[in-house]
């Protein structure tokens, strides 16, 4: 199995040892750099090639959002998980809209960093439904009407299947309960997000929730349930 080679991105010297020491002991994770600032992130991604990078979203200069967008710009660019003391931040919410994989609290039990960093790697989003509703409620603002008039024009480019599987995605499932509520194959379901995300030009699961949050579309669903 090819490790998983990890970049950790912190300007506290302490934090990135406690994070060194913890993820630095599991088999499949490779710590190939580290960096106090989000400055040296790209030149130092240049040159390590990682697959995940974990980082800070507050750092003097150059913070882990600027980071996150200035990565994610990238071509082939790894996947960002940010370090944050919040659960619900403006900061965050636009480094998930800027291709953020998701987030993971400081005071997280090790082994669900590790486990956050796994998941990750393998393409799966770390944001629980829960964390996702109260982060895409507190971007509700004066905004909003905007940005659904905005969402509403994108989604249009899917089809009707499609537009089930992102309302599904936006309502946190897996791929497992997607297929079982819409009546097709888990593999059939992973074909629809992957078209939903290339025809949105979306980087991951979490983006394809901000967007059918923002078209109305969840709080649509939730009137029907009720």
């Amino acid at each position: 199995m090819t490790a998983i080679r990890l970049l950790l991105v912190d300007d506290d010297p302490l934090v990135r040892a406690g994070l060194s020491l913890m993820l630095g002991g599991a088999d499949d994770i490779e710590i190939v750099g580290e960096a106090a600032d989000g400055a040296g992130v790209g030149p130092l991604a240049d040159r390590t090639r990682p697959d995940v990078v974990l980082m800070d979203i507050r750092m003097p200069g150059v913070d882990g959002l600027t980071a996150t967008e200035r990565l994610r710009a990238r071509q082939d660019p790894p996947q960002v998980v940010l370090l944050t003391t919040f659960h619900a931040d403006e900061q965050v919410l636009r480094a998930l809209r800027a291709g953020a994989a998701g987030f993971v609290l400081k005071d997280t039990p090790p082994a669900e960093i590790v486990d956050a960093v796994r998941r990750v790697a393998a393409g799966d989003p770390v944001l629980s439904p829960t964390v996702t509703r109260q982060l895409m409620d507190h971007a509700a603002g004066t905004a909003a009407d905007t940005r659904r008039a905005h969402a509403r024009e994108r989604l249009t480019a899917l089809n009707d299947r499609e537009r089930e599987v992102a309302v599904a995605v936006g309502r946190g499932l897996s791929n497992a309960e997607i297929a079982g509520e819409l009546y097709m194959s888990v593999a059939t379901v992973k074909t629809h997000v992957s078209r939903v995300l290339a025809k949105l030009d979306l980087n991951n699961r979490v983006q394809i929730a901000l967007l059918t949050y923002d078209a109305g579309l969840l709080a649509e669903v939730d009137d029907v349930n009720d």
